[in-house]
């Protein structure tokens, strides 16, 4: 009875299937989170009557075959890149990515995570840090002095000192982007590191070819659709529902041939 263990391999994909969707709806407020889409395949199958086989001697060939399936997997959790929202912050340290790209960090591990979260602030020593204190790459510091920011979509950070006619340049904001964004491992804490289906991170300035521009006072909201993903969660509900019938049609069928008497 093949069909228990084919159902039980469907029950289990949308148990994955609801999981992902979850992890999207609890993160619809969560800074420049990119929601994902579970994607399936179905599993080997058994040749009964393998296709192009002679039928008989005269050299006859099987058109179609019999195959049967046995089953799905979950193949990939793709991640999908396309641009939030942008929301006025009116904080002077937001800043949002207007197209591709990321923000790169320093762990404190040594490694460089990247990110679209781009609710910074400041450290005692006047250093751009993200929430969790990391620094921000390339380490740029305000001066004590400066009484003004302004960060422009080329990623010049401008600050007003007293006494000065003119902003004072004290750093470049510099951008990531990779081949494939989808190899990006997530670690949590809305970063990720970059892997070899990620390739190397390439460095540019904001606003050059193939780099988004950045926003101050702007952060970019999750790319989340409750309505897509409300769909998507009944349908998976109801694919379960049907697998979890197949199995009790499967037992039922098992259990008239228990009671078979000869």
């Amino acid at each position: 009875m093949r069909s228990l263990q084919i159902a039980a391999t469907g029950m289990q994909a949308q148990q994955t299937n609801i999981e992902v969707i979850s992890n999207n709806i609890a993160n619809i407020s969560t800074t420049g989170f990119k929601r994902r889409r579970a994607e399936f395949q179905d599993l080997i199958y058994q040749n009964l009557r393998r296709t192009g086989s002679q039928s008989a001697d005269t050299g006859t060939l099987l058109p179609s075959g019999a195959q049967l399936g046995l089953g799905v997997r979950t193949a990939a959790v793709y991640r999908i890149s396309e641009q939030g929202n942008l929301q006025q912050t009116e904080n002077r340290f937001d800043i949002a990515i207007r197209g591709n790209g990321y923000f790169q960090v320093l762990l404190p591990s040594g490694e460089t995570a990247y990110t679209r979260d781009g609710t910074f602030g400041l450290s005692a020593e006047g250093t751009i840090v993200t929430a969790e204190g990391f620094t921000v790459q390339p380490a740029i510091t305000i001066p004590p002095a400066a009484r003004d920011v302004t960060i422009n979509a080329t990623g010049e950070v401008l600050a007003k000192i007293d006494g000065q006619v003119q902003p004072q340049n004290v750093g470049q904001i510099q951008l990531a982007i990779f081949a494939n964004e989808g190899g990006l491992e997530a670690i949590g804490e809305n970063l990720f590191l970059a892997t070899p289906g990620s390739g190397d991170a390439q460095q540019g300035v904001p606003g050059a070819a193939g780099y988004g521009q950045v926003l101050q006072g702007f952060i970019e909201t999750s790319n989340v659709n409750v309505v897509q993903e409300i769909t998507a969660l009944i349908t998976a509900q109801r694919a379960y529902e049907m697998n979890s019938r197949v199995i009790s049609a499967s037992d039922e069928m098992l259990s008239t041939l228990t009671r078979l008497r000869g």
